[in-house]
């Protein structure tokens, strides 16, 4: 499994730094906050687990860094300031913060609510998420499985072709027009060759009938494509 990463903004470089160089002995992968005015920027290049964030920092205080954090990611986020008063942690918490660690603090308790919220978030604590499907009569697709069920049927599909299937489903009985399976597919349509979609489409069509699915997929000539549902499998 690799590293958790944590990133810590702290304008006071020693605490900063101290703080980073524990969290590395306990083989956590550690940024510091290098320009206090692109926070945004430095947390979608690192990518982090969890957020350690000061109050008090240069041009925008914490409070208004964590709600904009909070547009963007639901890791946990621990304040962790000199200022002690009750009103502080509630601004923390009401901001988008989950917890207040007061300066001075100890480490192991630093490591210990660092360890809880990660649990809690990522671990044997985290919330289960139900597996995304979507379905239309007898068939269903099972988006993290790339599985098409058919009746008894389980029929194991490329990423694109699950992709495929996801839209047809959905727009059904409606037509999925290229447009969309276009820009689906690969974000940004000046870089589609579209003959990859039907090679694509072809290899679908030909799943489904090498696994006897009496549905078809109809092409609409100038429009798109319609998932064509058999009495046997509506």
């Amino acid at each position: 499994m690799s590293a958790q990463r944590i990133f810590i903004v702290e304008d006071d470089l020693k605490i900063a730094e101290l703080l980073a160089e524990t969290l590395r002995k306990y083989h956590y992968e550690v940024e510091t906050a290098k320009d206090f005015d692109r926070i945004l920027d430095e947390f979608e290049a690192f990518d982090p687990h969890m957020i350690l964030l000061d109050i008090n920092l240069p041009s925008y205080d914490g409070y208004y860094w964590c709600r904009q954090l909070r547009l963007k990611t639901t890791c946990p986020i621990l304040f962790i300031s000199a200022r002690s008063g009750d009103m502080d942690q509630v601004f923390a918490l009401e901001n988008g913060g989950d917890d207040f660690i007061t300066k001075p603090f100890h480490y192991e308790i630093v490591l210990a609510k660092i360890r809880s919220h990660l649990r809690r978030a990522y671990g044997e604590y985290a919330p289960k998420q139900e597996e995304r499907s979507v379905k239309v009569g007898r068939i269903a697709l099972y988006m993290e499985r790339m599985e098409l069920h058919v009746k008894t049927a389980v029929i194991p599909l490329q990423k694109k072709e699950s992709t495929i299937m996801e839209i047809l489903l959905s727009q059904h009985p409606k037509v999925a027009t290229r447009e969309q399976l276009l820009e689906e597919l690969w974000d940004d349509q000046t870089f589609v060759d579209e003959n990859t979609l039907n090679v694509n489409m072809t290899r679908v069509r030909k799943k489904l009938a090498d696994y006897s699915v009496q549905s078809s997929i109809e092409t609409v000539r100038g429009a798109g494509y319609r998932l064509l549902l058999h009495e046997e499998e509506m």
